[in-house]
Parts: C-alpha cells; structure tokens; sequence
C-alpha cells in the first residue's frame, strides 16, 4: 500500500472481509455464515449476506457516520444492542464500575477512553475491526473527547499494550476488549484486575473457545458453536439468546445485572440450563 493511502481491514457481518481505502469499498469477501438477526436490526439491514448486501451496508455507514474517513462521528448515546460490549462498558462507566475502557477504533487503532459517549460512538457502529491507518480527524476528535490514542503514527491495533498504558496511566478499574484467546491470556497477565470482554468469535476453535472460558470475564457468541457449547456450559449467566453474551466470573455478571437495575426498560429473567438458544440464531453457527 503507498504510504499515502489509508486502508483499512475489517472483518464484519459473517466475518465478511472488507478493505475500505480512501473512504472507499475496494472489497468484499465471501462470509462464513447466510444470516444473522443482528444484522437484520441493523439501520441498513443486512437479510441474507452476500458480499453485494455487506457493501450496502458499509457503504451508508461511509455516508452516514464517516465510517473510516476523517469525517468519522466518535460520539454517540443511543444503544445499538443490549449486551454489545460497547452498550456494556458505557454502562459500567457511566455507573462507576469501571474507570476506563481500552477499545479499538478506526483511524486511531487501540483507544483508552473513561467517556461512555465515546465508547458507544466508536465501538456501536464498529466491530471486527483487524487492521487501520491512522486520520488525523479521527484522531483529533478522540482527544478532544479526552481519549488516549496508543500510537498516533501507526494507528496499532494492541489491546495488551493499550491495557498497560491504562494501568500507567492511573486507571485501576479497566475494561478491555479483545478480538483473540491470545490477547486474552496476556492480559490476564499483565493485569489480573482487568475486565475482559471477548468479541468477534465468530469461527473460532473449539481450542481458543476453551482458552476464552478461562481469561475473559465476558464472552460474545457470535455466531460461534463453539462459544455457545463450551462457554455456555461454564457460564454463571447468559444475556439475550439470538447472539447471547456469557459472564464468565462474578464481575461479569455483575456488569450486565447492574446496567439491567440502572435501566426502566421492561426485562424478563428466567433460570435455566445454559446455553440456552432461542428459535433465532446465526445460520449456520461455525
């Protein structure tokens, strides 16, 4: 890629691979599953996945939100999912749970934020991002916001690194997000006292779904068999059934029963075996 081009990679909708340079679509490849409830909720909805139909829908995220562009909206309020990790880490910081979040953003690569507007700004209309340049706008409008962008030049995507800037810079209530088992484990290392939250698990191995069940304090299925059979087993609770969030630990239950007690919407709780699957599901789970 010249040096004078920004590109950036995104695995999303399926684990469809879409690589957007200069504000622009150049492609979009072929996901591993045919449906998903989410993205039929999504603003541009996204029925049977094709790689015509992911390109829509990142084509209006381009025009509507700057979607990696330096035009990009950072800032947001309104929910997307109930149980998405972004909904989660707004919630606990807006609570007190934690004082801060590690997330990943487009244009900026790993971000350190204790703001819960942008944490939903960024991480609501972005997810499986694998690899971005850094945009001077983008960048601007985090710091502006008060976030901490890890590596201004390169725009790196390293959430254990982000972690350890975190604890450097005096945060001791961290949340993190991770898109790998590997990631995971480091951290848990590095900085036992952090709140993990494993995201894009879509197609992982029943290996890394295992390492998951050990390191991360919050699981996303996805469209994962594997989550679903391994994680759901251990789990202490689930949250939602078409793309369920299994809480690992105490602390993460705690995070998704604390955001239910601070909301007036209307929630209905029931004991049961888990996993437990609803009639909506991913289609096929991989």
């Amino acid at each position: 890629m010249d040096d004078q081009h920004d590109e950036h990679i995104i695995e999303a909708i399926g684990k469809s691979r879409i690589i957007i340079r200069d504000g622009k679509i150049i492609e979009v490849g072929s996901a591993m599953i045919a449906t998903c409830p989410l993205a039929e909720r999504f603003a541009r909805p996204v029925h049977l996945i094709t790689p015509e139909a992911v390109e829509e829908n990142f084509s209006n995220r381009i025009a509507v939100y700057g979607m990696c562009t330096n035009e990009r909206e950072v800032l947001g309020s309104g929910e997307f999912v109930g149980f998405g990790a972004s909904e989660l880490m707004s919630a606990g910081l807006k609570l007190r749970i934690i004082d801060c979040a590690v997330i990943a953003s487009d244009g900026a690569g790993t971000v350190i934020t204790r703001s819960p507007e942008l944490v939903q700004g960024i991480g609501g209309r972005m997810s499986g991002l694998v690899k971005t340049s850094p945009l001077p706008g983008i960048i601007k409008k985090i710091e502006e916001a008060g976030g901490i962008v890890l590596d201004p030049e390169t725009a790196r995507i390293d959430q254990p690194a982000g972690t350890v800037l975190a604890f450097a810079e005096g945060y001791r209530h961290i949340a993190v997000t991770v898109a790998s088992a590997a990631d995971a484990a480091r951290i848990r290392v590095i900085c036992p006292g952090a709140l993990i939250i494993a995201v894009h698990t879509t197609g992982i191995t029943r290996e890394e779904a295992e390492e998951l069940t050990v390191s991360a304090d919050l699981i996303t299925a996805c469209a994962s068999k594997w989550v679903r059979k391994i994680a759901g087993k251990k789990a202490l609770l689930q949250a939602g059934t078409a793309i369920p969030v299994f809480a690992m630990t105490r602390r993460g239950k705690d995070l998704i029963l604390d955001k239910l007690k601070a909301t007036d919407e209307q929630v209905f709780l029931k004991g049961a075996r888990l996993p437990f699957a609803g009639d909506i599901q991913p289609a096929p789970l991989v």
